[in-house]
């Protein structure tokens, strides 16, 4: 049997909901793309839910692997401090789930690319 597998769209949060814009727009692309793949957002504060609740919930749904994907640019504190201790804490409460955080988003060369293009574009007016 497969194993149900989920990604996590994970960031920082604001107070304002405009800002979750994106990645609300990213999860609805990775759901058209990717239609076996359960998809969630959860941010580290200001906004719901948290990751905890995030895997949780899907975990609950009987997914076996979840990836933490930081929609951050750069592997910053947060994620070098306190992700891992909540990626860890979700690890013990599931110990039949493998749960995994990979680099934060700005760190790909896919990315990174795009950012240069955009940046290129935006400068030749």
């Amino acid at each position: 049997m497969e194993i149900k597998s989920a990604v996590v769209l994970f960031g920082h949060g604001a107070r304002d909901p405009e800002w979750a814009r994106p990645m609300q727009r990213a999860r609805g692309l990775l759901l058209e793309s990717e239609p076996g793949l359960a998809v969630e957002l959860a941010f580290l504060e200001f906004m719901q839910p948290t990751l905890a609740e995030a895997i949780d919930r899907l975990v609950a749904d009987g997914v076996g692997r979840v990836t933490v994907v930081p929609v951050f640019l750069a592997q910053g504190g947060h994620l070098k401090k306190d992700v891992p201790v909540l990626v860890e804490e979700a690890r013990v409460r599931h110990p039949q789930c493998e749960i995994r955080q990979v680099l934060a988003v700005g760190e790909a060369d896919t990315v990174v690319a795009a950012i240069a293009g955009y940046a290129a574009q935006c400068g030749r007016g």
